[in-house]
């Protein structure tokens, strides 16, 4: 099959002309007393579609971790448990607390946190655990919330990359002690580039993530430029959230294009006989985003180097592939640290065969065969010269 492709890039955003009439109404009206009128108007919607009471929004998914877990009381000296396969926006506000991430492996079906592991690592200096739903995919949220019950410490849901993927009926990242989610521009829906929202039923960590949010400032505060504790300034813009209300209304679609971008993938692999071990997992009793599809390629060996030629291939044939996420264990900032999963451990292991598929909502089955096609051709090149 021929293509006048010339980039296909692996993902952004839809923006249709109810965002930028929204984004336009902000500009235009919202400041002074109407300064909040699209924040409001997003986290109230948010709390609907999530299911939860509280929510916040916040100028990114890693500020709204880092607030949450400082809300916590996480700090020098404690543990906070979470999966090796991520991205270091998971791990990071932990160390800026000061306290220790403590990597796990991931299952080999879902690629997200083993309950397994997380229940062997758990110390008495564990303050928590946090569950990633890598890729839309979900970790097994029952065995977690059990774990951490068992032992007296919140689990967390960063949910930055599951929004619309449900866990046996209830909404991804609405099911721990708080979830964070992303509307970064790659993401299903985004607030204009960055930004994230922040949720719980704890009207107390509510609270106190919200004083956090507004350099310190409570809510019953009546002194003017009057700080109550040291915060941040993880605040989303009211032009952000009007982008976000317009986003949140198309959600359903956008999850619906997600969820057909993996089918066809799936469907033009076997059509095409292209050989692969497995695709983003989908338990009868989930309901999966789909956010990034994803292929375990079936490679002759768990070899970064051959999982690298076949992204420089693609890239030069116009497809813009992503890396499968490294662990985090083995990369400069945590290799000294001691906590890593074992060499054959799964996270080791899918990283070297995996890869992230263009999953742009705008794809057409025509940019979805061409993909597939031009990865069989690689695989097969890639192969031939792995074995030589």
């Amino acid at each position: 099959m021929s293509s006048d492709y010339r980039h296909i890039g692996y993902t952004q955003p839809s923006i249709t002309d109810l965002e930028i009439a929204y984004a336009l109404d902000a500009v235009r009206n919202g400041w002074g007393e109407h300064h909040r009128d699209y924040i409001d108007r997003f986290e109230d919607s948010f709390k609907i579609h999530a299911g939860v009471n509280y929510a916040i929004a916040t100028s990114s998914c890693t500020g709204a971790l880092h607030m949450g877990l400082r809300a916590l009381g996480i700090g020098p000296g404690d543990e906070v448990v979470l999966a090796d396969t991520n991205w270091v926006a998971t791990a990071a506000p932990i160390v800026h607390l000061g306290a220790q991430p403590v990597f796990v492996d991931i299952r080999p079906d879902s690629w997200c946190i083993d309950p397994e592991h997380v229940g062997r690592a758990v110390t008495p200096n564990t303050r928590a655990i946090i569950a990633t739903h890598l890729y839309g995919n979900l970790c097994e949220m029952d065995e977690l919330v059990a774990l951490g019950q068992q032992h007296g410490i919140p689990v967390i849901e960063d949910a930055a990359e599951a929004l619309g993927s449900t866990y046996k009926g209830r909404c991804a990242g609405s099911i721990g002690d708080f979830g964070v989610f992303s509307f970064h521009g790659t993401k299903t829906i985004t607030t204009g580039g960055e930004g994230g929202m922040f949720v719980t039923n704890n009207h107390d960590l509510y609270e106190e993530v919200l004083t956090l949010s507004n350099h310190g400032r409570r809510r019953n505060q009546k002194r003017a430029f009057w700080p109550d504790v040291i915060g941040f300034k993880f605040k989303m813009s009211n032009i952000q959230a009007a982008i976000g209300c317009a986003q949140l209304e198309r959600l359903d679609s956008l999850v619906a294009r997600k969820r057909e971008i993996l089918s066809e993938y799936k469907l033009q692999f076997d059509e095409l006989g292209v050989r692969y071990w497995a695709f983003n997992a989908e338990p009868t009793w989930a309901r999966i985003g789909a956010w990034m599809s994803t292929v375990v390629l079936d490679l002759p060996s768990a070899n970064s180097d051959l999982a690298d030629k076949v992204l420089e291939a693609l890239n030069a044939r116009g497809i813009e592939a992503r890396p499968f996420f490294a662990p985090l264990s083995r990369t400069p900032p945590f290799v000294s640290q001691g906590s890593r999963t074992e060499l054959d451990s799964w996270a080791n292991k899918i990283h070297q065969v995996a890869i992230n598929l263009p999953s742009s909502t705008t794809l057409t089955r025509e940019q979805i065969q061409y993909v597939v096609e031009q990865l069989g051709e690689v695989r097969h090149l890639v192969c031939q010269d792995g074995n030589s």
